[in-house]
């Protein structure tokens, strides 16, 4: 026995207009879900394509500092430079660089064409100052580079335990 095909109303103008706005938002879900999946942590808007990978921070003994620990790898042919970092959880990000063994505050840092800068302990690495509150292992902090030539970077940067040591995972 065949069944009657089911006859569903045409949408009226208030049907339509959800229906549309449904279908927008679907949309605009799968245009987020899309982009998340590409990196949030990739640019490449302006000839250089640049990654971050290898992002932590220690966890913080102080209550107001911490440092933060990342690599830029630019695979273009393009030299790019890092101009400044910002994130919700600290009052101010700073750059510094690691000479002699003395810390200095720099304003920006060249990524090379075909290379990286890489902020490690002992060497360059950020600083995060007047910490809105005091990140823990296992917590993740969020962190927006800008560059002079590329777009900017959104990075979840996780927070280690204070004697993490990339090199043994510990």
């Amino acid at each position: 026995m065949r069944r009657p095909a089911l006859k569903l109303p045409a949408p009226t103008g208030r049907r339509l207009a959800l229906t549309g706005v449904a279908s927008a938002g679907i949309a605009l879900t799968g245009a987020l879900v899309l982009a998340g999946c590409g990196g949030s942590d990739t640019a490449g808007s302006s000839g250089t394509e640049l990654s971050v990978g290898a992002s932590y921070m220690p966890q913080p003994v102080s209550a107001d500092m911490a440092a933060g620990f990342l690599t830029i790898t630019n695979k273009s042919a393009t030299d790019d430079e890092l101009t400044s970092v910002t994130s919700d959880s600290a009052g101010e990000v700073t750059m510094h660089e690691t000479n002699g063994g003395a810390m200095e505050e720099v304003g920006s840092f060249e990524v090379p064409a075909h290379g990286q800068l890489v902020f490690k302990s002992g060497g360059n690495h950020l600083m995060f100052e007047k910490l809105k509150r005091r990140p823990k292992q296992g917590d993740t902090i969020t962190l927006r580079l800008k560059f002079a030539e590329s777009g900017p970077l959104t990075v979840e940067m996780p927070v280690k335990s204070a004697t993490y040591n990339p090199s043994t995972g510990h």
